[in-house]
C-alpha cells in the first residue's frame, strides 16, 4: 500500500507513534488502507454547511469496507458572498490553492485513496485537478443543490430574486421591504444555488465524467439520498484502492468529451470553459478551446434550467437527473469506465427519463445547438465565450457603440447613474486572470442591467468572466486580455462593436493597422498588489488556456 511508506517497518516507529496518538488501532494499521477525506466544510458557505453530516456517512462507508479515514480541510469561497468587492479577486485563484492543499496532504501522509467532499464553484474543479495530478484512487462526493425558495406559490432562486432584485429596487419597481423579503426567502437552507450555475454545472459534469456515483450531481443537499450516496462513496473508494483504479483511468479524452457534451446539452455555466481545460491539463489530456464549439454545434440543448430557463435543479433531479440526460445523449457519448464500476453507456442505458419536458428528446430540443458558443474576431483573436442559451433570439446579432471601463467598479457606477442607454455595448477590461487579478465574475453589472430592464438592449463584453447565473448578451473570457496587450485594450468610447453569435464572431470596426497604431501608445495600468494575488498575477496563464498557473 502507498501508506506503507508512513507506517511500515522499524524506521517508521515514530510515524506509527504519532498515528496511534490520533486513535489508529494497532491491529488495523498494517492491514487497512488509509483514506483521506478532503472536506471543504465551512459554516460561511451554504453549499458546505451540511458537510459534516456527509463526512460522517463517508467515514461509515470507509470503515464498513475495511479502510481507515483521515479528514483534512481545504479553502472554500462562496462566490455570492465574495461578489462585487475585493473578495472576488480571490475566487478563481482559490482553485489552485485547493488543488495544492489536497496534493500536499495526500503526499505528506501517504494516503492510499481519497474522497473529495466538495460543492461550490472553484472547489469542485480544484478537487478534480488534485485527483488527476495525484492519480491515486479517488472518488468525488458533491454535496448537492439547494431547494428553491418560496414566496407563496412562486419559486425563488438566488440570482433572479436577490442579485437582479437589486436592479429592480434601484429602478423603483419594488420597495425596500419587498427586497428584504426576497432576501430572506430566496435561499431556504443548505446547498449550492438552485439553478445550473457554476457549482451545479461542475457537479453534474463530475458525474458525467464518471468521477462521482450516479445521482450525485442532482440529489438535493438536504436529502437522505445524498447521505446514502456519501456512504456508498466511502465504501466504493476502498474498492477502488483494492482494484487500483485511478483518476487518470477515468479522466481521459473520452470522459472530457462526455463532459463537454453534457455541458452543451444542459446549457451549463461558461466557467466550465476555464475548469475543464484545467482538469484535462492535470490529467495529461490535450484540450483546446475549439472543442467546446465543435461539440456544441452538433449537440442539441435538451434542458432549460435557470438562469436561461425556468426549471430548477430539483426539477432535473425528479426528471431522472444526469442519468436521464446521459440516456438522451447516449449516441453522442464515448464509452468509458466510471468510479461506480459501470461504464458510462451502461449507466445511460439503465437510466430513465421521468419528465419529458424537463429533459427533452434530441428531436424536440430547447435549442438545436449547445448552450455555449466560442467567438473569434479582431477583438478576441484567441477566443471569447458566451452562454448563448441565456441570450434572447433578438440579441444573437447586435451592433452598438462601446462604453469602455477599466474596472468593474467604474462600470457599476455608470450603470447605477443611468449613463448606459439602449444600444450601448459595455466593455469592462483589465479584469482578466492577470489583470484583475483573478478574473472577477461580473454578476453584479449583469444583474443590475437585467434589473433595470436593459438585458435585451445592452450587451456586456469583458476579459473577466461571468457567473453561471448571468443571462443576456454577455461575452467574457476575451483573450488575449487587456493586461496582456490584447486588442480589447485598444478600444475607445464610441467604437462600433459587432456581435454575431450564429457566425461565432466578435469584431470592432477597426482595421488591424488602427489597432496596432493605438497599441503603440498603450501603457499597462499598474496595480499595487501584495501577497498571494501578486504571485498569482505573475504566474497565471490566459483564459483560453484555462487560467492555470505555470
Amino acid at each position: 500500500m502507498r501508506s506503507d511508506r508512513v507506517k511500515k517497518g522499524p524506521q517508521r516507529a515514530p510515524s506509527r507513534a504519532l498515528l496511534y496518538a490520533c486513535g489508529v488501532d494497532s491491529e488495523d494499521i498494517y492491514k487497512k488502507p488509509f483514506i483521506g477525506i478532503a472536506s471543504s466544510y465551512t459554516d460561511v458557505v451554504p453549499g458546505h454547511v451540511h458537510m459534516e453530516r456527509l463526512k460522517s456517512a463517508i467515514e461509515k462507508g470507509i470503515y464498513a469496507s475495511g479502510g481507515i479515514s483521515f479528514t483534512f480541510g481545504t479553502p472554500a469561497i462562496c462566490d455570492g458572498i465574495a461578489m462585487g468587492h475585493k473578495g472576488m479577486n480571490y475566487s478563481l485563484p482559490s482553485r489552485e490553492l485547493i488543488a495544492d492543499c489536497v496534493e500536499t496532504m495526500a503526499q505528506a501522509h501517504g494516503f492510499d485513496g481519497l474522497v473529495l467532499l466538495t460543492s461550490c464553484d472553484k472547489i469542485t474543479p480544484g478537487m478534480l485537478m488534485a485527483a488527476a495530478r495525484l492519480n491515486i484512487p479517488s472518488i468525488v462526493v458533491t454535496a448537492g443543490p439547494m431547494l428553491a425558495g418560496r414566496k407563496g406559490s412562486k419559486r425563488l432562486s438566488l440570482v433572479r430574486d436577490t442579485f437582479e432584485a437589486v436592479g429592480n429596487f434601484e429602478a423603483g419597481n419594488i420597495k425596500k421591504d419587498e427586497l428584504e423579503e426576497l432576501t430572506l426567502r430566496a435561499c431556504p437552507g443548505a446547498g449550492s444555488c438552485q439553478g445550473l450555475y457554476t457549482a451545479n454545472t461542475m457537479n453534474c459534469l463530475t458525474e458525467a465524467m464518471g468521477m462521482s456515483l450516479p445521482g450525485a450531481g442532482t440529489s438535493p443537499a438536504v436529502s437522505a439520498k445524498k447521505e446514502r450516496l456519501a456512504y456508498r462513496s466511502g465504501k466504493r473508494v476502498v474498492e477502488l484502492v483494492k482494484k487500483d483504479i485511478k483518476p487518470r483511468d477515468i479522466i481521459n479524452a473520452a470522459s472530457i468529451h462526455n463532459a463537454v457534451v453534457v455541458d452543451m446539452a444542459t446549457g451549463g455555466s461558461t466557467n466550465t470553459v476555464l475548469h475543464l481545460p484545467a482538469v484535462a491539463k492535470e490529467a495529461g489530456v490535450r484540450m483546446d478551446l475549439g472543442l467546446f464549439d465543435r461539440i456544441g454545434r452538433k449537440t442539441p440543448q435538451i434542458l432549460s434550467l435557470r438562469p436561461g430557463g425556468e426549471y430548477f435543479m430539483e426539477d432535473l433531479e425528479y426528471a431522472g437527473g444526469i442519468g436521464a440526460v446521459l440516456n438522451r445523449l447516449s449516441t453522442f457519448l464515448k464509452d468509458n469506465i466510471t468510479v461506480s464500476g459501470k461504464n458510462i453507456k451502461e449507466i445511460a442505458a439503465e437510466s430513465v427519463v421521468e419528465d419529458i419536458e424537463v429533459v427533452r428528446s434530441k428531436s424536440n430540443p430547447y435549442r438545436p445547438t449547445g448552450g455555449i458558443a466560442i467567438l473569434y474576431g479582431n477583438l478576441c483573436p484567441k477566443g471569447a465565450v458566451v452562454k448563448q442559451s441565456a441570450v434572447d433570439k433578438k440579441n444573437m446579432l447586435m451592433k452598438g457603440k462601446a462604453k469602455v471601463f477599466n474596472s468593474e467598479e467604474s462600470a457599476m457606477k455608470s450603470i447605477r447613474g443611468r449613463k448606459i442607454k439602449k444600444g450601448d455595448i459595455v466593455v469592462i477590461r483589465y479584469e482578466g486572470p492577470a489583470g484583475g487579478p483573478g478574473m472577477k465574475e461580473m454578476l453584479n453589472p449583469t444583474s443590475l442591467i437585467c434589473g433595470l430592464g436593459l438585458e435585451k438592449d445592452v450587451a456586456l463584453i469583458t476579459d473577466g468572466r461571468f457567473s453561471g447565473g448571468t443571462r443576456g448578451p454577455c461575452i467574457g473570457h476575451v483573450s488575449p486580455e487587456a493586461a496582456a496587450g490584447g486588442p480589447i485594450a485598444a478600444l475607445k468610447d464610441g467604437d462600433i462593436i459587432e456581435i454575431n453569435i450564429p457566425e461565432r464572431s466578435l469584431n470592432v470596426r477597426l482595421t488591424q493597422q488602427d489597432i496596432d497604431m493605438r497599441m503603440l501608445k498603450w501603457k499597462k495600468p499598474v496595480k499595487k498588489l501584495s501577497g498571494w494575488l501578486k504571485r498569482y498575477a505573475r504566474m497565471v496563464r490566459s483564459a483560453d488556456e484555462g487560467a492555470v498557473l505555470e
